[in-house]
């Protein structure tokens, strides 16, 4: 057991390490120290004292009990990978900083789940959604950052956290900064650059002053995630579809697109700032059903009578 002094100054270490060296998001960091927390906290429970368990001294089995007590609460094999992941996180720092010599968690594995294909949007589909004949100039705004969007295959986090000087119009490209705060440049198609050198003529009536952003709301300030969202589902309205879209099925559906047309993983996975291929390579699973439907219509042997 340890005092609540000696793990709140272990908690504090760690989150230092995840905003100032790590420089996640301050999201990313609340997520994990919310699994962090809830682990701490089941640990209490199971201890049944007023003293803080020491994560210092933490068995494998106790974290195989955690997660066997979470897997019979409900909690999807998503759900416990995510936590698992947040814990092992935790334990690497711990085996950084020389505070333990084993890590508890490396063998510890998670109820595999079934992986759900991304839902995307067909090529027509998306035509409908971006002809946006209007001149308004939140019309013009919202045309430039959806062509962005499924153009780049960009998160909305990154969307939103363009500056102006980050599309580059000579070299058709973007700077995005991703996950974990690493760089990267996209490719920008000629519709994508148009709409958006569109909207930076009209943007100066709108944007505040010393404002650097480069979607800005009515009120000149940096365009905020929900209102991206709001402003897509207004288009989705307005232009009669009846498929929900979010900026994240855009994403989905550039990355369908290009691996559809090109067959480049990699290319791919560069492209939509994955660390892991695998997590790229659902995009093919999805690929695979688009060509199981051209082949059941168009074989002769596989049509049904």
């Amino acid at each position: 057991m340890a005092s609540n002094e000696v793990v709140d100054a272990i908690l504090a270490r760690y989150h230092h390490h995840l905003c100032s060296e790590k420089r996640y998001s301050p999201r990313t960091v609340s997520s994990y120290e919310h699994d962090l927390n809830d682990f701490i906290a089941w640990l209490e429970q199971q201890a049944g004292a007023a003293e803080t368990p020491s994560p210092l001294t933490i068995h494998t089995a106790q974290v195989r009990q955690w997660i066997s007590y979470l897997h019979r609460k409900g909690l999807s094999g998503k759900s416990l990978q995510r936590k698992l992941s947040s814990i092992r996180r935790f334990y690497r720092f711990l085996l950084r900083e020389n505070l333990i010599e084993n890590n508890p968690v490396v063998d510890v594995q998670s109820p595999k789940h079934a992986r759900k294909l991304p839902d995307t949007l067909d090529a027509d589909t998306l035509e409908r959604l971006l002809n946006i004949e209007s001149d308004d100039i939140l019309a013009v705004r919202d045309s430039a950052l959806m062509e962005l969007l499924y153009s780049s295959g960009l998160r909305l986090a990154e969307l939103v956290g363009l500056d102006v000087h980050d599309v580059d119009q000579r070299q058709q490209q973007v700077r995005v900064i991703g996950k974990g705060n690493k760089e990267r440049y996209i490719p920008v198609g000629r519709t994508a650059l148009a709409a958006v050198a569109k909207w930076v003529q009209q943007r100066v009536t709108l944007a505040a002053h010393g404002e650097t952003a480069l979607f800005v709301s009515k009120r000149g300030t940096r365009l905020h995630p929900r209102s991206v969202q709001f402003r897509l589902n207004h288009w989705r309205l307005q232009q009669g579809l009846e498929q929900h879209v979010h900026p994240h099925k855009l994403r989905h559906s550039f990355a369908s697109h290009v691996l559809e047309s090109s067959g480049d993983l990699r290319a791919v996975q560069e492209m939509l700032g994955h660390a892991d291929i695998s997590t790229t390579q659902i995009y093919t699973h999805l690929d695979f059903q688009h060509l199981a439907a051209v082949y059941d219509k168009a074989h002769p042997r596989a049509k049904k009578k």
